[in-house]
């Protein structure tokens, strides 16, 4: 019997970049800001009710700053995987003007129909998607319960819309995605996925949404 498994695919806390409307893709990356601190430690309570089996960051350490206070209520170590970290943004990096902001998500959106285009000086879809998927196999060789992989905005959007059988890229470009919102899917890599829940907003609701942030990678588009 093939194994099916439920990720809770969780959106990082509120950094600076968010703030800015800035492309901020490089590894480590900041911290959180003071709403996004606040965002992580609404976590715990707001998915007290789910069963987690493990716990996955990107390299990135917004995500690792997300995840702490989920797994310090838990007694979960938190454990550190390459591949689902933000989508490169390349020459783009640090950017914050509408030119490099299209170009960046322009080129991700273009993914659904050609994974060669390449955002300047990053990656292309097919490096994109073969990194992600093969952080999401290593997973699922380990895990066949609840897990919860915290990653980024631009990433899990790209990822879950190409991923799941039931929603699509303008699903994925009309539906917003802020700081520790969640996005649940299940299945498998081998049986294929549907996403079951896309929250818009932060676990912790409305209070910790921060509407003055230009935050491109959450936006709707």
């Amino acid at each position: 019997m093939l194994k099916s498994m439920r990720l809770l695919l969780i959106r990082h806390a509120q950094t600076i970049d968010n703030v800015r409307g800035a492309l901020g893709t490089v590894i480590p990356g900041p911290p959180l800001t003071q709403l996004g601190v606040q965002q992580a430690a609404a976590v715990p309570a707001a998915l007290a009710e789910s069963p987690i089996d493990a716990i996955y960051v990107s390299t990135m350490l917004r995500t690792q700053l997300t995840a702490a206070p989920l797994g310090g209520a838990r007694g979960i170590d938190v454990e550190v995987i390459d591949g689902i970290h933000e989508i490169d943004a390349g020459t783009l990096e640090g950017r914050s003007d509408e030119e490099s902001v299209r170009a960046y998500l322009g080129t991700i959106f273009s993914w659904w129909v050609d994974t060669d285009a390449r955002i300047p000086g990053g990656e292309n879809g097919t490096e994109f998607f073969d990194r992600f998927d093969a952080a999401i196999e290593r997973i699922a060789a380990e895990h066949d319960g609840t897990v919860a992989v915290v990653s980024h905005g631009a990433a899990i959007r790209t990822w879950t819309a190409r991923s799941s059988a039931n929603i699509d890229a303008d699903f994925s470009r009309t539906h917003q995605l802020d700081n520790t919102a969640i996005v649940v899917m299940e299945g498998s890599p081998t049986r294929g996925w549907v996403t079951t829940e896309w929250d818009r907003n932060p676990v912790g609701g409305l209070e910790l949404a921060d509407a003055s942030a230009p935050d491109p990678t959450g936006e709707t588009i």
